[in-house]
């Protein structure tokens, strides 16, 4: 058996007709009849064409052709095809149709002198696969956005099924360019779940199987989907009030049916249904509306949702919480320490969720007189002055201002009163210089608006005060630099110099910080990996060392941590700043002041 290449049989063939050629030479020449099977081609998966040559005819052929079976060295007792044509050629091809795919195959050709036979070489080849047999199930289990459906893979077509499942679309003969599942592989009964449908659509579906050959599909069947339920999304929160807000949402999917209610939910608990309270915004197919939120409640927690209802049922948004507004008091400080200057770039107090209408904060004021306005129109219901006795009242008299100087301003218009403290402030405690008998002062920036000094302290507590007075006193409840009235003491854990700064200038955002010096780098004595410490200069205002420098570089750093470091310009230090050089070494005198970001190095 052999299955000669294209290149073997344009050998055989030059070799043949030589040898043809020279028998022509010699008429009387007659050699014995014999002939040869040459090729295999066109092979299908139920034809393929044989080729067969004529060496030497002997006497003369009545019929030449091609036999093949299923067994070795067929004959044409088995099957054959006759070449017919009538061409005298040594060469001849036949095709064998009719075969069974993926089946193996042996053919040789044949030759008959009256009813005797001789044969070529037996050849052997195999017919392709062809696409998988299968049939469709019905569908069932039908709802707004799924299926199962399924099929039966009942024959291979001669090779392995490598995968199954089912097609679908909304267009008839779908295929595997449209929606498909895949859900094993081989023969036999298999179930598809079809997801994500589209609701009161009607589908198309074949079962599909795929294997060398290609893939083959199933009869086509239809469904209509069930109503699904409606998408919608849900509006963010916005024109939140003390007792109102708006929201709305979007209808973006109805789901296949008429909506026919839509609109917002809301309650104190996460989640709410149609069954909390809820504004109805009509009814649409798709599309956008807003909602009204009202008969809300102060300083509250609110959950909010869109709704969309149609005959599937009531879908939901996201949830969303927002918070009404207390009832805030703000009043701008006018005046004629900034000129009357009524519009947002003035001071202004304000309450707190919880200070029952009372706004307080602290102003730098000068001498002379000053009004509180709720907004910046100067109308008489929204200005409020001095009633003669001490109160407010509408427009009211100027409030005088007796001094310049930092003050802590008061005014509720729940019982129409004001105040006006000046204060000066300091710190306290066993950590200051003073202890907890007087106050350390701190020295007010204007262009700040915060006190800052230079202060020693030793291990222990401290706290801010005014005035030599408990009623001005500030702790840190968090212990993170912000301050609360009469909070907790303020824990010191190094003793050393440190640079102080209290910012009351925020109303009602409280914040300090306290922070040691020193320099760090290869140029000072303690390389990069000890500070060398800095002390508090009260006569300049800053924080100084003079110390031995190397030829290197240093920054500065605060608390031996790298969370604060300055470098940079050293006029103009940035945070993460790069190194500052020394270039010769030598005693140096280096300044700092932490606030402005400034500081000096002075070869001695």
């Amino acid at each position: 058996m052999k299955n000669i290449s294209k290149y073997s049989l344009m050998a055989f063939l030059v070799t043949a007709m030589v040898f043809v050629a020279c028998t022509k030479e010699e008429d009387d020449l007659r050699l014995d009849p014999k002939l040869t099977t040459i090729s295999v081609s066109n092979i299908g998966s139920d034809s393929a064409t044989i080729s067969g040559f004529v060496i030497a005819e002997g006497e003369g052929f009545n019929e030449k052709g091609v036999c093949y079976d299923l067994t070795e060295n067929p004959t044409v007792e088995s099957n054959k095809v006759a070449h017919v044509d009538t061409a005298d050629n040594a060469l001849f091809s036949v095709i064998l149709r009719d075969l069974d795919y993926a089946t193996k195959y042996y053919a040789r050709a044949y030759a008959l002198n009256g009813s005797e036979a001789i044969y070529g070489d037996t050849v052997s080849f195999i017919t392709k696969p062809v696409v998988p047999s299968l049939t469709t199930a019905e569908i069932s289990d039908i709802s707004g956005n799924s299926a199962s459906g399924g099929g039966n893979v009942t024959g291979t077509g001669g090779a392995d099924v490598t995968a199954y499942g089912v097609c679908f679309s909304t267009e008839q003969n779908p295929t595997l360019n449209d929606s498909k599942t895949e859900d094993g592989s081989g023969t036999g009964e298999f179930i598809s779940s079809l997801e994500g449908l589209k609701g009161n659509t009607m589908y198309y579906v074949r079962a599909y199987a795929t294997n060398d050959a290609g893939t083959g599909y199933g009869p086509e069947v239809s469904f209509t989907t069930l109503v699904d339920l409606p998408e919608v999304t849900t509006a963010a929160i916005s024109n939140i009030t003390k007792v109102s807000a708006v929201s709305g949402g979007e209808v973006i999917y109805d789901g296949g049916g008429a909506i026919s209610e839509r609109g917002i939910v809301w309650s104190l608990n996460a989640d709410p249904t149609t069954t909390d309270n809820k504004v109805m915004d009509g009814s649409s197919d798709v599309g956008v509306f807003v909602s009204d939120i009202t008969g809300l409640n102060e300083n509250t927690t609110y959950h909010a949702r869109a709704y969309a209802i149609n005959s599937a049922g009531t879908s939901y948004g996201d949830n969303v919480s927002f918070t009404t507004l207390a009832d805030i008091t703000k009043f701008w400080i006018v005046g004629d320490y900034n000129g009357w200057d009524n519009s947002d770039n003035a001071d202004f107090i304000i309450s707190t969720p919880t200070s029952n209408g009372a706004a307080e904060g602290y102003v730098f004021l000068t001498s002379g007189g000053i009004k509180l306005t709720t907004d910046h129109s100067w109308d008489d219901a929204h200005t409020f002055g001095d009633d003669g006795s001490g109160g407010l009242t509408n427009p009211g008299n100027n409030i005088d201002v007796a001094a310049d100087g930092y003050y802590l301003i008061k005014a509720s218009l729940v019982d129409m009163t004001y105040s006006l403290t000046k204060t000066i402030w300091g710190v306290i405690g066993d950590a200051t210089p003073n202890g907890w008998d007087s106050e350390t002062p701190l020295t007010f920036y204007a262009v700040s608006g915060t006190w800052q000094g230079g202060v020693h302290f030793t291990t222990g507590e401290f706290k801010f005060r005014a005035n030599q007075n408990w009623d001005y006193n500030y702790g840190s409840n968090a212990g993170d630099e912000t301050l609360d009235p009469g909070g907790n003491n303020i824990p010191v854990s190094v003793e050393a110099d440190y640079a102080i700064e209290l910012n009351l200038s925020v109303p009602n955002e409280y914040t300090y910080s306290a922070h040691r010096w020193g320099i760090i780098g290869n140029a000072t004595p303690g390389g990069w990996d000890s500070d060398t410490d800095m002390t508090w200069n009260e006569v300049d205002g800053v924080l100084s060392v003079s110390v031995d420098l190397i030829v290197g570089e240093f920054k500065f750093r605060a608390d031996d941590d790298w969370a604060i470091n300055l470098g940079g310009d050293i006029g103009a230090l940035t945070q993460d700043g790069a190194n500052l050089n020394v270039a010769e070494g030598g005693n140096y005198t280096i300044t700092l002041n932490p606030w402005d970001k400034g500081g000096t190095i002075t070869k001695n």
